[in-house]
């Protein structure tokens, strides 16, 4: 039993070790975030994907997949692409259709605990900032339209599951600016993901097997 408690309590801290130094300089980090990741102009669901069943009922579709490296610990820079498309509900046999699409450059800061006042709300878990700019576009027919530089901005929090795969959510300030019939899109979006982190000698070795 003692034996059982022991082995228990090493796996424990070697869960909280292992989760922490996923964001050490060297490792990658891969995955997506459920959304398109820009200016929500129509009645997005808050995961990204919602599927009307009425007759006539619209639909969205939303993935924003993104990948990175960290250059320091806790200091990560890489890229994200934005793609949705929206589909509103049928108003006198007519629907809206909205396409996004991007390609940004992004970096994330995990905060270490205490660092700026801020504490890990689980033990598992870290928050971070986020920012991202790059090309990227909102077109809804008959509607606002905006094709130019996109931005945005905003905390963020990661919850480690296991020792290399989080679960996060992000709550961003997203800006539009550029040529169409609308200069300035600009919204609040929620966005949940899942991402691995991995270390970089890791994933070049299973690059090299699958050679």
């Amino acid at each position: 039993m003692k034996r059982l408690l022991l082995l228990c309590a090493l796996s424990f801290l070697g869960f909280s070790a292992i989760s922490y130094s996923q964001i050490q300089k060297g490792n990658v980090m891969l995955g997506s975030d459920i959304g398109s990741g820009l200016v929500n102009t129509g009645s997005n669901s808050l995961f990204g994907l919602n599927f009307g069943l009425n007759e006539g009922a619209g639909y969205n579709l939303g993935i924003s997949p993104k990948g990175g490296y960290f250059v320091q610990d806790n200091f990560l820079i890489g890229g994200v692409v934005n793609l949705g498309f929206t589909r509103s509900a049928k108003v006198d046999g007519e629907a809206a259709e909205t396409f996004q699409y991007g390609i940004q450059a992004l970096t994330r800061y995990y905060l270490s605990p205490g660092e700026q006042g801020v504490d890990n709300l689980l033990k598992h878990g870290r928050f971070f900032g986020e920012a991202n700019a790059g090309i990227a576009g909102v077109n809804v027919n008959e509607g606002s339209t905006t094709n130019g530089f996109a931005f945005g901005f905003g905390p963020g929090y990661s919850y480690f599951v296991t020792e290399t795969v989080a679960l996060e959510a992000t709550f961003k300030y997203n800006g539009l600016v550029g040529g169409g019939n609308t200069t300035y899109q600009h919204s609040l979006g929620l966005n949940l993901g899942i991402q691995v982190f991995l270390p970089f000698s890791r994933t070049k070795n299973m690059e090299d097997d699958d050679i």
